[in-house]
C-alpha cells in the first residue's frame, strides 16, 4: 500500500473499529458524553493519527484519561502507528473533518475482532455524574455478537477456563462463584465473558446481566459518590443476576474503589449469584489490592489461560479463514502467521485481519511476499541474534553468580533455579535444540531441559519475582 488515498482508507477503517471498541469498553453513557464527538482529522496516516474534539475542555479530559488507550487500540489494528494526537478541532472547516459515524457505518473488515481488554484510564478529577441505568435493565446490547462460545477455539491452554465459563452460564444454581479468569492480554478473557453473557441470557430470557471494565466500575462509583447517590449505584449492580468485571488490576491502589468492590463481591457470594472477574494475573499476585479482597476472589474457581500453542494458533487461523469468504489466504501464509506471531490470540487475529483488509483495499491477491510486506515489524524476531552464552552471562549477572555455576553439578536452589531460568530462556530465545541446550549446561540430558522449561512456565504464573526476573532478562537480551 503506497498511495495516500489507500493509506487514508486503511486508517479510516481502523478508526471505525476503534470507535466500536471504545463504545464497548467505556459503556454507552461515558462514550456518548466524551468519546462519540471525537473525529478523525485530515492528514492522519499510517504513522500518526490526529483526532479532534469540539472543545478544549473535552480535549484535555480525553488526553488525560484515554491517550494511552487510543494508542493501544490503533496499534492493535495498525502496529506501525507511533503517535495518536488529540486536538481541539472546532476551528477546522467542517468539510475537511472525517466523522467517525460515517466511518463506523462503512462495511467492516471480514473477521475483524473487537478488543475490550486493558483500559488504562483513571477517574477524572471533575466530571458530571453519569446517570445510572434503571435497576433490572438487561443490558443485552453490551455483549459483542462475535464473542460467543461457538467462536472460541478450545485447546489445552484454555480448556479449563472455557469449560468453567460454560458451566457458569448454565441455568440453575451456579456450581461456583466467583469465576476468576486470568491471563496475559489478548488471550481470550473478554471473549469468554461476553460468551457467558450471551449464553446466560439466552437460557434465562428474563434474567439481567452487566459487563463492565474495572475502569467503568471506578468511574461510575466516583461519580455516584460526588453526586451523593451511592445507593443507586449499589442497588443497580446488586440487583442483576450476573455481574462481570474486567481488568480488575486497574483498581490497584484505589482504596475507595476496592472497598466498594469488596462489598459487591461479598453481596454476590452471599446471595449465591453469578460473578465473573477477569485480570491479567492470579489473585495472590495482585499488588496494591487489599488482602481481604484477594481472599474473596480466590474463594471461587480460579482458571488461567496460557499463551496459545502452535497447534491452537493454526486452528484459530483455520476458523477465521473459514469465516472469510472474500479473500483466499494460501497455506504458506497461514503457516507464516502461526509460526511467527505467538504473543496473543488478538495479535494473531489482528495480523490475519490486516492481511485480508489490505488485500481487499488495494485489490491484490494474498501471497507470501504480500504478507511479509504488509505485516513488516510484526514478523520480525529479536533485534539481535541471541546465543546461549549471552543468556548465561545475563542470568549469572542478574542473580550474582559465576557463569561456571550454571554449568556445574551443584543443586542448591540458589543455583538450580537460575540455571532453570537460563535453560528456559535458551529454549524461548534461540533456535538451539534441546540436546544442544543440555550440552551447553554441563552436558545435561534433554529431559532435564524439558523439566526446566515446564517448571519455569509453571512458576511464572505463581511467583511474581520469578516472572519479573524472566521479563527483565528477556527485555535485556532482546535489546528492547
Amino acid at each position: 500500500m503506497t498511495g495516500t488515498g489507500e493509506t487514508a482508507a486503511v486508517v479510516e477503517a481502523a478508526w471505525g473499529r476503534v470507535r466500536q471498541n471504545l463504545r464497548l469498553s467505556a459503556g454507552q453513557r461515558l462514550f456518548d458524553r466524551w468519546l462519540k464527538p471525537m473525529v478523525l482529522l485530515p492528514n492522519s496516516d499510517a504513522d500518526m493519527v490526529r483526532l479532534g474534539l469540539p472543545s478544549a475542555f473535552m480535549t484535555n479530559w480525553v488526553k488525560s484519561h484515554y491517550a494511552d488507550r487510543l494508542l493501544f487500540e490503533f496499534r492493535a489494528c495498525l502496529p506501525e502507528i507511533r503517535t495518536v494526537t488529540v486536538e481541539t478541532a472546532s476551528t477546522l472547516e467542517p468539510a475537511r473533518v472525517l466523522t467517525g459515524e460515517s466511518i463506523a457505518a462503512a462495511a467492516p473488515v471480514p473477521g475483524a475482532t473487537l478488543l475490550a481488554d486493558s483500559p488504562t484510564a483513571a477517574a477524572p478529577a471533575a466530571v458530571p455524574s453519569v446517570p445510572a441505568q434503571p435497576i433490572g435493565a438487561p443490558e443485552r446490547s453490551q455483549f459483542d455478537p462475535r464473542f460467543t462460545f461457538d467462536r472460541f477455539v478450545a485447546h489445552d491452554s484454555n480448556r479449563v477456563a472455557r469449560n468453567a465459563a460454560q458451566l457458569l452460564a448454565e441455568p440453575g444454581v451456579p456450581r461456583f462463584s466467583p469465576l476468576y479468569l486470568h491471563s496475559g492480554t489478548g488471550q481470550g478473557k473478554t471473549h469468554l465473558m461476553h460468551a457467558i453473557g450471551h449464553a446466560f441470557l439466552a437460557a434465562n430470557p428474563q434474567a439481567t446481566a452487566i459487563y463492565m471494565p474495572a475502569e467503568r466500575f471506578m468511574f461510575e462509583f466516583v461519580s455516584a459518590v460526588r453526586a451523593r447517590d451511592t445507593h443507586s449505584f449499589k442497588a443497580r449492580l446488586r440487583a442483576v443476576d450476573l455481574l462481570m468485571i474486567d481488568d480488575l488490576q486497574f483498581v490497584a491502589g484505589k482504596d475507595a474503589t476496592q472497598e466498594e468492590c469488596f462489598h459487591t463481591v461479598n453481596a454476590f457470594m452471599d446471595a449465591g449469584k453469578r460473578l465473573v472477574i477477569a485480570c491479567d494475573r492470579s489473585p495472590h499476585l495482585l499488588d496494591g489490592v487489599e488482602s481481604r479482597l484477594v481472599s474473596r476472589l480466590g474463594a471461587g474457581l480460579v482458571a488461567d489461560i496460557k499463551a496459545p500453542a502452535l497447534e491452537l494458533r493454526h486452528e484459530i487461523l483455520s476458523r477465521r479463514l473459514a469465516e472469510n469468504t472474500a479473500v483466499p489466504v494460501p497455506a504458506d501464509v497461514m503457516d507464516l502467521l502461526a509460526s511467527r506471531i505467538h504473543g496473543s490470540v488478538r495479535e494473531l487475529e489482528g495480523a490475519f485481519n490486516r492481511v485480508v483488509a489490505y488485500a481487499q483495499l488495494i485489490g491484490q491477491p494474498v501471497t507470501m511476499d504480500f504478507a511479509i510486506q504488509t505485516l513488516g515489524e510484526m514478523l520480525q524476531g529479536p533485534k539481535k541474534r541471541i546465543t546461549i552464552d549471552d543468556i548465561q552471562r545475563a542470568v549469572s549477572s542478574h542473580f550474582e553468580l559465576k557463569q561456571l555455576d550454571l554449568i556445574s553439578a551443584r543443586r542448591a536452589v540458589a543455583i538450580a533455579r537460575p540455571r532453570q531460568i537460563a535453560m528456559y530462556l535458551a529454549k524461548r530465545l534461540t533456535t538451539r535444540s534441546l540436546p544442544e541446550i543440555g550440552r551447553k549446561f554441563g552436558n545435561r540430558d534433554h529431559s532435564t531441559v524439558i523439566h526446566a522449561v515446564k517448571r519455569i512456565e509453571s512458576l511464572r504464573g505463581l511467583d511474581g519475582e520469578i516472572d519479573g526476573a524472566v521479563r527483565q532478562l528477556m527485555r535485556q537480551l532482546e535489546g528492547a
